[in-house]
């Protein structure tokens, strides 16, 4: 990865994020980073922030970059691939983070043979926490795969899987920073309901979440067995417990991962009809 120009078109906050983490754990040097934009302004902060290149040329970008990253709006990417497809060298590795557009519809808009890999990053990869999928495209090689692994790595953790997979990985952690988000308000509220100030509150549930993903991570012990370590016989926990499982939180949210999956596939279908036809 070090002997590689990695160039990333947008300079939203997920490529910033990229940015932040390649540089920080020294994966690469701020000399062999650029990115390219429309907003001058974004490129002169991460410019000035990180000492990288900057430019609002994508084909003077494309010609520079052995690791191209398309960090763009999936509205938009069908007129970046119609501008930089055809420029795109075949031994350029592309890796899409534009949510719900297929490995296929990439590669029909470029030369036959470039590799591709697809990726689902969420939001905490802003502070590097994130979790990411990783699914390679048919001429995607095992050393891209491992050059897609080192860069998400950078950023959080990061699993590879088939392509059939990413939109559940959408559903899932690509969504559930929203749902997580929901549950450490709610808790919030209900702080605030037993008389705790609105910001103690919130500092309390969201460190509580944080922590109880920590301990998880570290240990590696099955979350029930975590669960059952909290609740005691006749105590808090265990009342408490009680009304979440009798509210129904447990099949609810199930449920929302599933919806969020089958709303992915659709979308996913739209999205590549829309790119297959351009």
């Amino acid at each position: 990865m070090k002997t590689k120009n990695v160039g990333m078109i947008g300079a939203g906050n997920m490529a910033g994020a990229l940015i932040r983490g390649l540089l920080a754990s020294g994966t690469v040097d701020p000399a062999r980073v650029r990115v390219s934009d429309v907003r001058k302004e974004r490129l002169d902060e991460l410019s000035k922030l990180h000492g990288i290149g900057t430019t609002q040329d994508n084909a003077e970008l494309v010609a520079w970059a052995d690791l191209l990253v398309l960090s763009v709006k999936p509205q938009v990417i069908d007129r970046v691939l119609d501008e930089i497809g055809g420029s795109i060298r075949a031994d350029t590795l592309v890796i899409s983070i534009a949510a719900g557009v297929p490995i296929r519809s990439i590669e029909s808009r470029l030369h036959t043979g470039v590799r591709v890999v697809r990726s689902m990053p969420n939001t905490a990869s802003i502070v590097l926490a994130g979790a990411t999928g990783i699914a390679p495209g048919a001429h995607a090689t095992d050393e891209d795969v491992a050059l897609a692994k080192t860069l998400f790595d950078a950023t959080g953790r990061s699993v590879v899987l088939d392509e059939s997979l990413i939109d559940a990985v959408t559903g899932l952690s690509g969504s559930g920073p929203a749902y997580v988000m929901l549950m450490i308000e709610a808790m919030a509220d209900g702080g605030v309901n037993v008389d705790r100030p609105r910001d103690t509150a919130l500092l309390l549930a969201a460190q509580t979440v944080y922590g109880s993903a920590k301990l998880l991570l570290d240990t590696g012990e099955h979350p029930g067995r975590l669960k059952d370590m909290v609740t005691s016989p006749g105590g808090t926990a265990i009342a408490g417990l009680h009304t979440l499982e009798a509210g129904g939180l447990r099949r609810t949210l199930i449920d929302a991962v599933e919806s969020a999956t089958l709303r992915a596939t659709q979308l996913g279908e739209q999205m590549a009809k829309k790119l297959e036809r351009s």
